[in-house]
């Protein structure tokens, strides 16, 4: 009979918690539903946000990934909070979970702040001729943590995105035209209005130099060796390199027919006879 009583006086005690655990129990689901319907909105509302800016794909499922599972990491502390479970210690774990993953991965971390930087700033696009630091070339491809560039050679160059955003960053398309500059001496004898005359013509010729703005030729330096003449004039992108480099072999074709010397580098050597200047000192000083 008392062992009856026992399991009644205990049965008793576990009915009595449980009922003062109810209504923790129904406002933790409660919480726990209410947060997910919760989550499952905002999730909505930011994809709708990046389809509008028509961001990367990449970042937006990378972003809204991250999203979800820190919102669903906070709403589980919640919850279980709500039970009576003590989460001071499970938020000390995370946290120091989180700071030692940041720690391992800070080099990551950085080219994917750079990434995102690069994705939402857009200084440059896919097809683009950019300069970055030592390395130029065509942009093939951006990704969260590295830019991938064709070279002039054809090479591919692996840029990390944390060195581009943390450095400058040259966009030699984003204009869609660009401003040539190329030196070229004449001799100091040479006539320099008759020399500015040739090379000016040359680019007004020349069909894809563009007319506004006008080229120009301008003396740059009185050099050593030479008057250097300064070519100015500027060119579609498509049509940059094929007028730069046509327009140096003709110009020396022109200046050439025209009797105008293009100096090289040259310098006075002077040969003094030291046998003889020894000697009449010897006979000066009596020796």
């Amino acid at each position: 009979m008392d062992q009856i009583d026992n399991w009644s006086e205990l049965a008793n005690s576990y009915l009595s918690k449980l009922i003062d655990f109810l209504p923790s129990l129904f406002a933790a689901i409660l919480i726990l539903v209410l947060g997910l319907w919760i989550i499952k909105i905002i999730l909505r509302y930011t994809r709708k946000i990046f389809q509008k800016k028509d961001y990367d794909k990449t970042l937006e499922n990378f972003i809204i990934t991250l999203i979800n599972w820190t919102l669903k990491i906070l709403l589980f502390i919640v919850f279980i909070g709500k039970l009576g479970v003590q989460t001071t210690s499970l938020i000390a774990v995370v946290g120091a979970a989180g700071l030692a993953i940041g720690l391992a991965l800070q080099g990551s971390l950085s080219n994917f702040a750079g990434g995102v930087l690069i994705i939402i700033l857009k200084p440059f696009k896919i097809g683009d001729w950019i300069e970055a630091g030592d390395v130029s070339g065509t942009v093939k491809e951006t990704s969260l943590f590295y830019t991938y560039l064709i070279t002039f050679g054809n090479q591919l160059a692996i840029i990390p995105n944390g060195d581009l955003t943390n450095n400058e960053i040259i966009n030699y398309t984003v204009e869609g035209k660009r401003k040539d500059s190329i030196t070229i001496g004449i001799s100091y004898d040479s006539n320099i209005k008759q020399a500015k005359d040739i090379l000016l013509n040359l680019m007004r010729e020349q069909e894809g130099i563009m007319e506004d703005p006008e080229p120009q030729v301008v003396v740059a330096e009185l050099a050593d060796s030479s008057v250097n003449l300064s070519l100015r004039f500027w060119a579609l992108n498509e049509n940059f390199w094929g007028c730069h480099w046509f327009t140096i072999e003709e110009a020396k074709s022109r200046l050439e027919a025209a009797g105008i010397g293009i100096p090289f580098p040259q310098r006075d050597v002077h040969f003094f006879n030291h046998s003889k200047d020894a000697k009449e000192i010897n006979e000066i000083t009596g020796k």
